[in-house]
């Protein structure tokens, strides 16, 4: 039975979804298609006759429900042409999108079913194309035609919002209703057919803060007066449900996080009406002297707070200052304290909302204020100068001990101890002044001159006469003032040129003076020539009266052979009280010049001077270099002669191994620095031992019979042969150093030390662990070893 009935639902549908486009109203059965190949004629207006085909197919579209789990293929439709007698010889053909896949037919009937489940949200129509042919032959009786099967949508997709998590703003204190975020959220089903992608939003969490349109989904405040400060972030979870809300919908959710916006809504308060505070009498002018803080719940710049003193009797001692980072006010000394003089400021302090929301002024006033209390603290301090510096003037020259200016200082504290005075021998390395202690009278030690130092600059140190770490310290400037000591001279070494055709009364240089004085001792130069000459013959000169003079010649012609150099004599004198004068030398050269005055020569010896040099000077030069060479060739001569040796000494002579040892000392006998006769053995003072200081008349050679063979191990007889042949050899230094080594000193404690006579005594030492010491000892344990082992070597 469930069979039957899902077959007429689907026939049902296929009915409804039938189109119908030919003229002819009748039709033979449903879902037929009628064959072209009938014609029906119509009479014109004018009697023409109009022949009108007949369209075989006569459907547009089927429908098939989406999503269908049915036992059996559904049903899509049904081809049949109007040619089909029911005998068989007609054939259908389906082909097109899903054909022979999705969709299949029977030939025979014309029964299209749908062999898969279909998915609208896949694919929501498949175009395909029928055709009827003769089974037989395969012709076409109908013309292909084409047709589209639609895919009937059901209520299988819930909604989904675009974004699984929303962030929103909104400020605190906003009016009811005011939008903060809409959310949106899609249904995948067809939004043409059904309710099946018709949303509805609801609030499920948020409520009663918040609120939802249902059609929109924008999310609105619900209650006034949301305070950020009682509550910044809210949790809010929005529904999208299909069907239009209806009970079997699909849903989908989102969650929304909304957050309060801080608004000006809030005063700034100080948590205490009065601030306690203390500062030193000591402190300097900008050091902190303590912090307040008005509290704003607000954030950001509508929490900012703005410090100011509005009133107190410190309000010109103190300042104030905001630190931002920390909101604080920074209470901060604005001139120097003095406790003796007040020991207590107060201060009124305010602080105020930077930026002010209109809106909410009726909160307000935006602003508190305090009460800032500050006791001053009493500080031991340093002395102090009346004045900041010192300005004096003295005269140079003056005498020494003469009284320049005087200093003063006092304690500022109560104690009012005495003051010691001094000064800093740094600022007067060369001590041109002293201090008297006591009054802080500066004078004079020795005569000072300006034109040397202009202005003395020294330090001043007062110190507390019972506690020495308090000082003080002031500049002193003192200034020298000019005396008329110093007389003009020439602004420079001037040397003047004239010419020997030179003109009467022509000029010839200017010159100026200097004066090391101040300007007030020499406003003006006065030149002259002395009264002895002040009638030269030659020169005269003339004061210009701007502080430079002229000298002209005073005759014509001059000649460099009688006389080339005049010196002429020049007084100087300022205007100084009293004037101060000096006689300067000005030094004229005659010259040689041409017609127009341009000079050419002043030489004087030019007229005089040969050109070449005479004979005799160079035969002298010639007899110089020639005994110069001379000399050259007999010191390289006497530099490549060589002095033959006067002691001849074999070159395979080995007594230079043993005279080489170093001298020892004398021992205990030794008291003169170096008494070669107390070096030599008294034992052996008696013997005679042929030694020369000279050369030799004939070389000796030594006795093969007292040479010990080469590979002897014996060292006493290797060392008293050679002590014999240094004995007996005439051409050995004196004092071979041989003999030293065997003696050490008679009033010696220790007796001899020496290596050399270990041979002749027994030693108890033994010397067999060397034969252990591997081939490198080898040669030592020969030497040392044990006779029996000497025996078992060889």
């Amino acid at each position: 039975p469930k069979m039957k009935e899902d077959n007429c639902l689907h026939a049902a549908l296929i009915c409804m979804s039938m189109l119908y486009y030919s003229h002819a109203i009748t039709t033979e059965k449903l879902n037929h298609a009628r064959p072209s190949l009938h014609g029906h004629h119509e009479k014109g207006k004018e009697g023409q006759v109009l022949h009108r085909s007949k369209r075989g197919w006569v459907w547009n579209q089927f429908f098939v429900i989406e999503e269908y789990t049915g036992p059996d293929p559904v049903l899509v439709g049904r081809l049949h042409s109007d040619i089909d007698s029911g005998d068989g010889n007609i054939k259908y053909i389906l082909s097109g999108e899903g054909a022979g896949i999705i969709f299949v037919i029977d030939d025979k009937s014309g029964n299209i079913h749908a062999t898969k489940t279909l998915d609208r949200e896949e694919r929501a129509q498949y175009t395909l194309t029928a055709q009827a042919v003769d089974r037989n032959t395969n012709r076409p009786l109908e013309p292909p035609s084409e047709f589209i099967v639609k895919v009937q949508d059901i209520n299988d997709n819930p909604p989904e919002f675009l974004h699984e998590n929303y962030h929103a703003n909104v400020p605190e204190r906003s009016n009811v209703g005011t939008s903060v975020i809409q959310v949106t959220a899609s249904d995948a089903d067809d939004p043409t057919y059904g309710n099946s992608a018709k949303l509805v939003y609801s609030i499920l969490e948020g409520q009663p803060y918040f609120s939802v349109e249902a059609q929109t989904g924008i999310i609105r405040t619900a209650l006034p007066n949301m305070d950020r400060e009682a509550k910044e972030e809210y949790h809010v979870v929005i529904q999208a449900k299909d069907m239009g809300g209806h009970m079997g919908g699909l849903s989908g959710t989102t969650k929304v996080t909304i957050t309060l916006t801080d608004v000006n809504d809030n005063p700034p308060k100080f948590p205490q009406s009065v601030y306690q505070m203390s500062v030193s009498e000591a402190a300097v002018p900008g050091e902190e002297v303590g912090r307040v803080k008005a509290k704003d719940p607000d954030i950001g710049e509508n929490g900012l707070v703005a410090y100011s003193i509005i009133d107190g009797d410190g309000v010109d001692m103190f300042e104030i200052t905001t630190d931002y980072e920390t909101q604080e006010g920074v209470v901060k000394l604005k001139k120097v304290l003095d406790f003796e003089t007040k020991k207590s400021y107060s201060l009124k302090v305010e602080a105020a909302n930077v930026h002010i929301d209109p809106k909410f002024i009726s909160n307000g006033p935006f602003k508190d204020t305090v009460t800032v209390k500050i006791t001053v603290e009493d500080a031991d301090e340093p002395p102090i100068f009346l004045k900041p510096s010192y300005i004096f003037e003295v005269q140079e020259n003056a005498a020494s001990g003469t009284v320049v200016g005087k200093v003063h200082a006092k304690d500022p504290d109560a104690a009012n101890s005495a003051i010691r005075y001094s000064i800093d021998r740094h600022t007067d390395l060369e001590r041109y002044f002293t201090i008297n202690a006591e009054d802080g009278n500066i004078k004079t030690v020795k005569a000072l001159d300006r034109e040397e130092i202009a202005w003395h600059n020294i330090s001043i140190f007062a110190v507390e006469v019972h506690k020495q770490h308090q000082e003080a310290k002031v500049p002193v400037a003192i200034k020298v003032i000019d005396v008329n000591d110093n007389a003009p001279k020439f602004a420079a070494a001037y040397e003047a040129f004239v010419c020997e055709n030179a003109r009467s009364n022509q000029q010839f240089i200017t010159i100026t003076a200097d004066d090391k004085d101040d300007s007030a001792n020499g406003p003006r130069f006065i030149f002259s020539l002395p009264p002895e000459i002040i009638h030269n013959p030659n020169f005269t000169l003339r004061d210009n009266r701007d502080n430079t003079a002229s000298v002209f010649v005073r005759r014509e012609g001059f000649s460099r052979q009688k006389q080339d150099l005049y010196l002429l004599p020049i007084v100087i004198s300022d205007g100084g009280l009293p004037p101060m004068s000096s006689t300067n030398t000005l030094t004229i050269r005659v010259c040689g010049c041409d017609s127009n005055g341009s000079l050419l020569s002043c030489n004087a010896e030019a007229y005089i001077l040969n050109a070449g040099l005479s004979t005799g000077a160079l035969i002298a030069i010639l007899a110089c270099i020639v005994i110069l060479l001379v000399i050259v060739v007999l010191f390289v001569t006497l530099k490549r002669q060589k002095k033959e040796p006067l002691i001849v000494f074999e070159e395979e002579d080995v007594r230079e191994n043993i005279i080489t040892y170093d001298d020892e000392g004398g021992g205990e006998e030794d008291t003169e620095a170096f008494d070669i006769a107390t070096l030599q053995n008294p034992d052996g003072i008696n013997g005679f031992i042929p030694r020369k200081d000279i050369k030799p008349e004939y070389q000796y050679m030594p006795r093969p019979g007292l040479r010990p063979a080469p590979n002897s191990v014996d060292v006493d007889d290797f060392i008293s042969t050679r002590i014999q042949e240094a004995d007996n050899d005439p051409t050995a230094p004196p004092y071979d150093s041989i003999q030293i080594y065997g003696y050490e000193g008679r009033g010696s404690v220790a007796g001899s030390l020496s290596s050399l006579e270990s041979a002749t005594t027994d030693s108890d030492l033994d010397y067999d662990y060397l034969q252990n010491w591997g081939p490198r000892f080898k040669k030592l344990a020969d030497l040392y070893g044990s006779k029996d082992t000497f025996d078992d070597d060889s």
